[in-house]
């Protein structure tokens, strides 16, 4: 559902991401984790399109993002890691703007608009976006992707600004998407929910994918938290215990 071949992007003379592989099945749940400024980011907007790659391949859902950009876009969803919305819209303008972008103004995807607004406690459509907070805003933008139920679903860092409930409520529903052979691909800091989530997981640091499998193949046998892992591939660990130590 996702692949990436050699996929690379410069800013100048700078690499922020550096010929890198994926390849994600359907109804997987991946995680891609890193440092900031690691590239995750800038991964995640090209493979969704809204960032053109310096070198290398992306298709999704088989199909190449080069010939079937808008084909891809139809099909995906993506949140990104801050909420942009028409800040001169109220909610539920800005959720009917989507549907008619998509085509799907239709009862069913109001009923579902409903169901997901109560899941969430979101009971401020008619508050215009400009006086909404940041929680606020990143829930109105999951609604207006999980609405739609898009085969394939790109989140960074999903959970950030969300009360614990709703956090809660999120990590359910992606499981249960999942189940339904919808494709997640998520970026997250909070370590825990990419190891309890995450069938699959890759580390990117300084541009380049370091490790790629799941928890077994990532502990090697090891008993480690994927806390203590990354920390180790990423070479924090002994920058951590030195900032202790000189504290």
């Amino acid at each position: 559902m996702i692949k990436a071949e050699k996929l690379t992007k410069k800013f100048g003379d700078f690499v922020a991401v550096d010929d890198i592989d994926l390849y994600v099945e359907k109804g997987k749940i991946f995680g891609f984790l890193g440092p900031n400024g690691a590239g995750k980011t800038t991964t995640i907007r090209m493979l969704t399109g809204s960032l053109k790659p310096t070198s290398g391949k992306v298709e999704i859902l088989g199909l190449d993002m080069k010939k079937h950009e808008i084909e891809i876009k139809r099909r995906i969803g993506v949140v990104p890691d801050e909420p942009r919305i028409y800040d001169h819209l109220k909610g539920f303008e800005y959720l009917e703007f989507i549907m008619d972008v998509y085509r799907i103004n239709n009862e069913e995807t109001r009923k579902r608009i409903d169901e997901l607004c109560q899941a969430f406690g979101v009971n401020y459509l008619d508050k215009q976006v400009s006086d909404m907070s940041h929680g606020m805003k990143q829930k109105l933008m999951l609604i207006s992707v999980l609405m739609r139920k898009p085969e394939v679903i790109f989140l960074d860092e999903p959970t950030v600004g969300l009360d614990a409930k709703s956090a809660k409520i999120l990590k359910e529903l992606l499981r249960k998407y999942a189940e339904q052979d919808i494709t997640i691909f998520l970026t997250t800091h909070i370590l825990e929910i990419a190891e309890k989530m995450c069938n699959e997981i890759a580390i990117i640091n300084e541009g380049k994918i370091i490790v790629q499998g799941n928890m077994e193949t990532l502990r090697k046998g090891e008993n480690k938290s994927l806390e203590d892992l990354f920390l180790e591939l990423t070479a924090q660990e002994k920058d951590i215990k030195n900032i202790v130590d000189s504290l």
